[in-house]
């Protein structure tokens, strides 16, 4: 059985999902969303932008399955990405 990640959790493995890329993550304590935005390194672009219901980002399965899909959609527009797997 896998523990549900909390929310501080959630945020430092998004920020470690995206590099070399710069990730921003907040959340609205109204809807508990995690927003998760996407920049380039000069925080100038932003290249994507997902938002993460409570549900999907305190399980570490579908957090994973989020973050390798904006993964490959970001590669497919030509961005290379460091080598990344979710953490045990």
């Amino acid at each position: 059985m896998t523990n549900p990640l909390r929310f501080n959790e959630a945020l430092l493995i998004a920020n470690r999902a995206f590099k070399p890329l710069q990730c921003i993550a907040w959340t609205q304590e109204i809807n508990s969303e995690l927003n998760l935005t996407v920049v380039d390194r000069s925080n100038t672009r932003t290249l994507g932008h997902k938002r993460i219901p409570c549900s999907t980002y305190s399980d570490p399965q579908k957090l994973a399955a989020v973050i390798q899909q904006t993964r490959q959609e970001l590669t497919r527009q030509g961005f290379d990405l460091a080598p990344w797997k979710m953490p045990d």
